[in-house]
């Protein structure tokens, strides 16, 4: 699920926050930066299940309507089409899951089931549950495209859903852009015939992508003042108390990168680097974290400091 660069994001957020509280526990630190990242994890759990959950609501609604005193001929026999979109029963039983919703113990709609309420209120009174209800009879691919739908135009952009997730954990409101767009992309890789059988995508790809996170983490912390020497004299123009700190914490990764991690390619890292700039920090860091970056490297190169492995690495 994590991206190289939402891992570097990562770090980033684990270094500064470590900057900040002047903490000189390495360990603790790790284990907070592995957190961060396995909780995002839970909230692309959470974001999956809340799907399932709206189709519990609508089945209740339909059953209350159904035992009113004075029930329509509709209420009496209602639509049961989105009730029975088979994305819904395909999470239901999809074990890969199930087994994960348990194993990190997310029943969070069980004990807050007023925003699930909320989100399906919304999806009722839509034009797109609407029109899909205007008939009983579907396909799986008016399913599918229904649950699309309602996640991106609903679910995700909710302010109340937003409010609720930020209560729980601030950090989540950092990674829900990118855990909104995991669960949308396994949505859409869902088919009809093996949609029960598809793997609930893993937090890190390989274990490769886990242990650059912590040797990133680690390398960089525990160089931090020869890193910050590689960049005096590379920011003429600027003072050092001018400099934003999240810029700082950039450079001194991308330093790293270039210096310790042999099979990276430098224009991997600086085009990284400077489109999380971009996301986090200042309007004009991306142009002055460019330029010390793109001096920085040309430097290495000509003193043969680059240790770079493979074709195309430079």
């Amino acid at each position: 699920m994590l991206t190289r660069r939402h891992i570097r994001v990562k770090v980033m957020q684990s270094l500064y926050a470590f900057n900040q509280s002047q903490n000189d526990n390495l360990a603790t630190e790790e284990k907070f930066l592995l957190k961060s990242m396995q909780e995002m994890y839970d909230l692309f759990l959470l974001q999956l299940s809340l799907i399932t959950e709206i189709r519990e609501h609508a089945e209740v609604y339909l059953e209350k309507s159904q035992q009113k005193h004075l029930a329509t001929n509709e209420e009496k026999d209602p639509n049961r089409k989105f009730i029975d979109n088979q994305i819904f029963q395909i999470l239901n039983e999809n074990e890969s899951i199930q087994k994960a919703l348990e194993d990190h113990k997310i029943n969070h709609w069980k004990q807050d089931d007023e925003y699930v309420a909320i989100i399906w209120n919304e999806i009722r009174n839509s034009e797109l549950y609407s029109e899909y209800m205007n008939t009983r009879e579907g396909s799986f691919k008016d399913d599918k495209e229904l649950i699309i739908q309602i996640f991106k135009e609903i679910i995700a952009p909710n302010e109340k859903l937003y409010d609720y997730l930020e209560d729980k954990k601030l950090t989540w409101v950092d990674d829900l852009p990118l855990v909104n767009t995991a669960a949308l992309k396994f949505l859409q890789k869902l088919k009809e015939s093996t949609g029960r059988e598809k793997q609930i995508a893993r937090l890190f790809k390989n274990d490769e992508d886990k242990e650059f996170a912590l040797k990133l983490f680690q390398k960089t912390y525990l160089n931090d003042e020869d890193l910050s020497e590689e960049m005096l004299g590379k920011t003429p123009n600027w003072d050092k108390d001018r400099i934003a700190e999240v810029d700082m914490v950039l450079i001194k990764m991308a330093i790293c990168e270039f210096l310790k991690f042999s099979s990276i390619p430098v224009k991997v890292t600086i085009n990284e680097y400077l489109e999380i700039a971009k996301e986090y920090s200042t309007p004009k860091s991306s142009i002055f974290i460019n330029g010390v970056l793109d001096k920085l490297s040309k430097e290495y190169q000509t003193e043969g400091k680059l240790n770079k492995m493979g074709r195309g690495l430079m």
